[in-house]
């Protein structure tokens, strides 16, 4: 049986409970919601004040964070969404199965698609831009999504129904060096140039990048190096993904900057690669949690629109209360197990919840949808974040892996590994999502493109134009460098004078000189995980400052000496504290500038000798996989300079 959480204690006084509950009620009716939230921030200062203490709670009730009555109506034609979509699935599925049917072991990845489809679908047709218009009137670089590493079959098999892959691409699906044309397994910019932007495997890589592509977005408005626009930085990630270091540790960045520009969505399907990401908890109300703890705006998409009757009926509160109760190992349970088990086990466990569903038939109860395969949920949780003002927003979506695959791996623990689909297993999804191929084209695992003239072409073609045009692709720009002469630098090359010196001395020279140079200046980025006086670089601060979005607020300590600490809105040097994985972050967002914004930032990554490098080897090969340019330079010889400090910093 399920092991429920402890009864709440009785209220020691529910009638004067319930009075006070009504005045809140009195409020939101009259005032609204704004006015009611003045009112509890009044009442928390003052039950500080009077030293009462009251638990911090950072959750919500388990249920969707936009309420029905504050939904809009769904834009799109949801028929031939639908249809697109189921599409689209098949495509994804076919092309991992075709890959291993004809080729063992190839690998892929099917069922983490399969539970991102329709928050993809949507994002596709309503929200992912390719391209967007300043206010000056010229055109930009659309939105930057980084997509679910393990979903990039997803991905292709959209693209192959825009016309921008062709069969063959699908066909070497995972074979990108073969003499035909290929696709890479994961996101790869350096394998698929023109396509890919942001690569997102390893795990991690893409929630911290996104963050500080963020934030670099806002730098080079503030120094009005790019228009402000309204331009979005979408991180769409996996809950067990979660786990990684990298995800949630540079969250209060993107607080701390305001930064209303990025939203990560959270395919929330409870599963890892082993088995559920909290089988004994609930990683949407710990996600929840850790978001709003650090300052994010937080919505949760958790049901469908056909439980909202079940809902309405509810008056006593207890379908909520079933809901928060359970943990995600029995939420796997309810869907592998069947609808009988969850009426039995899910509604039966309280009297009056078995009476909601008592007129429902067991198809209706398993055809209860979670919010993520919800297009109207997702679309009104996708329009609530890109609204949002003030800071960033995640979006804690509630999917099924392997959705729509039935016995294959719908909601089972294997499901990160099924790779190959039997026939009867592919009928299966072709039935279940009315794919129209033959049964004999199933079975080969063909895949399907609907006629130019359809009206799916069709709409594909005019929502992609609505949207500013094709999402992912990348263009390395017409961009153009003047490099400074090298008498610019005869300081350095007339050598030291007999003077001794060190080569980080040396670079700092030089790249003071460069700082002086019209032709690049605007387009160096120092960037600096709190070493700068260590390399000597503190007349930097006086030359070019730091960067700090709000300006500087406060008076420095050492404002009386010419090279005090100055921060300001247009500061060029990213003084990004303690912390290597944020700086090497950075350091990707500016080496890729070139590519992505037809901008060629320099940047100039100074970390302390193999201290600061060994920690940031997975970035590393991220940025070369990005095609990044810049300059990683070891500031101080750890062997001649470093002898104190110890063997971890003599390494370099």
């Amino acid at each position: 049986m399920i092991t429920t959480k402890p009864e709440i204690q009785l209220d020691v006084n529910a009638q004067e409970t319930s009075e006070w509950l009504e005045a809140l009620d009195q409020v939101v009716d009259g005032a609204g919601a704004g006015r009611a939230s003045e009112l509890l921030q009044q009442l928390m200062t003052r039950a500080a004040q009077l030293g009462v203490t009251a638990h911090m709670r950072l959750n919500t009730p388990y249920i969707n964070t936009v309420p029905v009555w504050e939904e809009v109506p769904y834009p799109g034609d949801l028929e031939i969404e639908r249809r697109i979509k189921a599409y689209v699935r098949w495509n994804a599925m076919a092309m991992v199965a075709r890959a291993n049917k004809y080729d063992a072991n190839i690998g892929g990845h099917i069922s983490t698609f399969a539970s991102l489809a329709t928050i993809s679908e949507v994002g596709f047709n309503h929200f992912f831009r390719g391209s967007i218009q300043a206010a000056d009137g010229s055109t930009q670089p659309g939105d930057f999504v980084y997509y679910q590493g393990h979903a990039s079959p997803g991905v292709y098999a959209r693209a192959f129904l825009e016309g921008r892959l062709s069969e063959q691409h699908l066909i070497n699906f995972r074979h990108e060096l073969r003499d035909t044309p290929g696709l890479s397994s994961y996101p790869h910019p350096r394998l698929m140039p023109d396509f890919w932007q942001f690569p997102t495997v390893s795990m991690g890589l893409g929630p911290i990048n996104s963050i500080y592509h963020a934030r670099f977005l806002r730098y080079l408005e503030n120094r009005g190096l790019i228009p402000v626009t309204d331009r979005k930085v979408i991180m769409i990630g996996g809950d067990g993904e979660t786990d990684e270091p990298e995800s949630l540790g540079a969250l209060t960045l993107a607080s701390r900057e305001k930064l209303d520009n990025l939203t990560f969505i959270i395919n929330c399907n409870l599963q890892r690669l082993d088995g559920p990401v909290r089988g004994n908890g609930k990683i949407i109300q710990e996600l929840e949690g850790a978001f709003r703890g650090a300052g994010w705006n937080t919505i949760k998409c958790l049901w469908g629109s056909n439980w909202e009757p079940l809902f309405a009926k509810d008056k006593s509160g207890i379908l909520i209360k079933r809901m928060s109760e359970c943990v995600d190992g029995e939420y796997q349970n309810f869907k592998v197990r069947g609808p009988a088990y969850t009426r039995n086990e899910f509604f039966g466990k309280y009297p009056e919840l078995a009476d909601l569903v008592a007129d429902m038939t067991d198809e209706q109860i398993a055809g209860l949808k979670r919010g993520g395969h919800d297009p109207v949920k997702v679309y009104n949780a996708l329009k609530k974040a890109y609204e949002h003002r003030g800071g960033p927003t995640v979006i804690l979506m509630k999917t099924i892996k392997g959705y729509g695959l039935g016995e294959a791996g719908e909601g089972r623990n294997v499901a990160h590994n099924q790779k190959k689909l039997n026939e009867s297993e592919l009928e299966y999804v072709r039935k279940r999502f009315n794919i129209p191929v033959p049964a004999e084209a199933a079975m080969t695992a063909s895949f399907y493109k609907p006629d130019e003239n359809s009206a799916e072409a069709r709409y594909i073609r005019e929502r992609r134009t609505a949207m500013g045009g094709p999402i992912p692709a990348r263009n390395e720009g017409n961009w153009t460098l003047e490099a400074p002469p090298l008498t610019s630098f005869a300081e350095s090359t007339e050598g030291s004078g007999g003077r001794p010196a060190s080569t980080t001395a040396a670079f700092v020279g030089i790249l003071k000189n460069i700082l002086k140079e019209k032709s690049v200046a605007k387009y160096i980025v120092p960037i600096v995980p709190d070493e700068a006086r260590t390399f000597g670089m503190e007349s930097l601060f006086r030359q070019v400052g730091i960067y700090a979005s709000q300006g500087q607020l406060y008076k420095p300590v050492d404002s009386d000496m010419f090279l005090y600490y100055k921060e300001s809105r247009d500061g060029q040097i990213l003084e990004e504290g303690i912390t290597e994985a944020g700086s090497m972050a950075s350091f990707t967002a500016a080496g890729t500038a070139y590519a992505n914004l037809n901008v060629p930032m320099i940047p100039f990554y100074i970390y302390y000798s193999m201290f600061g490098f060994q920690r940031v080897g997975d970035q590393v090969w991220a940025f070369a996989d990005s095609r990044g340019k810049g300059f990683m330079m070891g500031g101080t010889a750890g062997r001649t300079t470093l002898l104190g400090e110890g063997l971890p910093h003599q390494d370099g």
